[in-house]
């Protein structure tokens, strides 16, 4: 268990400008990679501007979600996670713990993936987390705008990789044998306010890491997100309008050997009496993708500190935990 203490002020969480990451001239790109390489090293976060993901699509997928969750009870359990085999749909309260030791979370989620047809060949061998998305029909907007968001997630996390692989002196293009099928996965977010009974070290999210590639997180303007930087101190992943907080996750520290970090980060609901929302973006390679140690991390002598694994091989052990 991880007690919860106050955080301190953020003032480390770097700001990127993603602009110059599609300049023609190399070395502009390079500068943007070797922001993203110094915060990847530094604390695995950062904030980006100049993304390309408009903001008004970004203030309608909030928009979204807030309309999601202020659906009834029996609405949302018309499309409840239960119902789907490749974990899409709706997940009540406490469902999940990701701090283990302490009390369930206490949020509310809706997930979502890339929309799959029957034909699909994942779709037709039943791999995990692929297949259709439900979608609550009271919600006639709500589909287009979530097909919108996901196909610029898809986008921005290509591109993202590509910064990610200049970052680590490897060819822009090093990824992309990973990228054929990609996994988009979207988690809709509510977190309540703070209840005055919560249990002890309860909270939105508890303290943990990512388990995959990259996350893209939108947040509204409410707060609560904190990050553990490599001193143990907590700080305030404070909202800035019109950007995206980045992380990485386990994948990324496992491919640079430790290099670039999963930082520890959890979700303290609001104690002032108000909602949040968030979605968070989880982008990661082909399910079936050999994660290995990238050429340029290896070490000048003996193994990796991580042996290779698959992308789903790991992110299914790390929900079986989760989950109980």
């Amino acid at each position: 268990m991880i007690i919860y203490t106050p955080p301190a002020p953020a003032s480390s969480i770097p700001l990127i400008d993603l602009g110059d990451s599609r300049h023609s001239d190399p070395a502009r790109r390079a500068a943007v990679a070797w922001e993203i390489h110094k915060a990847c090293r530094d604390i695995g976060f950062f904030y980006i501007a100049n993304h390309g993901v408009p903001e008004a699509l970004m203030r309608d997928q909030l928009e979204q979600v807030r309309q999601l969750f202020a659906l009834a009870p029996e609405q949302k359990a018309q499309v409840g996670i239960g119902n789907s085999f490749c974990r899409r749909g709706y997940e009540p309260p406490q469902q999940q713990t990701l701090d283990q030791g302490s009390p369930p979370d206490l949020k509310e989620s809706f997930m979502l993936g890339r929309e799959l047809p029957p034909e699909h060949p994942y779709v037709a061998r039943r791999v995990p987390m692929h297949g259709p998305n439900q979608w609550p029909t009271q919600l006639p907007g709500f589909r287009a705008q979530m097909d919108a968001y996901t196909g610029h997630m898809i986008t921005l996390g290509r591109r993202l990789l590509s910064c990610l692989a200049l970052s680590l002196e490897l060819e822009e293009d090093y990824f992309s044998d990973g990228l054929a099928e990609p996994q988009c996965g979207l988690r809709l977010l509510h977190y309540p306010p703070q209840p005055p009974q919560a249990s002890f070290n309860q909270m939105g999210a508890g303290a943990h890491t990512d388990w995959g590639t990259l996350t893209i997180l939108l947040q509204d303007q409410r707060g609560g997100l904190e990050v553990r930087n490599a001193a143990g101190q907590w700080l305030r992943a404070d909202p800035i309008p019109g950007t995206f907080v980045i992380n990485l996750g386990q994948l990324t520290e496992r491919l640079t050997n430790g290099l670039y970090r999963a930082t520890m980060h959890r979700v303290m609901n609001d104690l002032g009496g108000q909602d949040r929302y968030s979605v968070a973006t989880f982008f990661d390679f082909d399910y079936f993708h050999q994660v290995a140690c990238a050429p340029s991390c290896a070490p000048a002598e003996g193994e990796p500190l991580y042996p290779p694994a698959t992308v789903g091989q790991h992110i299914e052990e790390m929900a079986r935990r989760s989950y109980g």
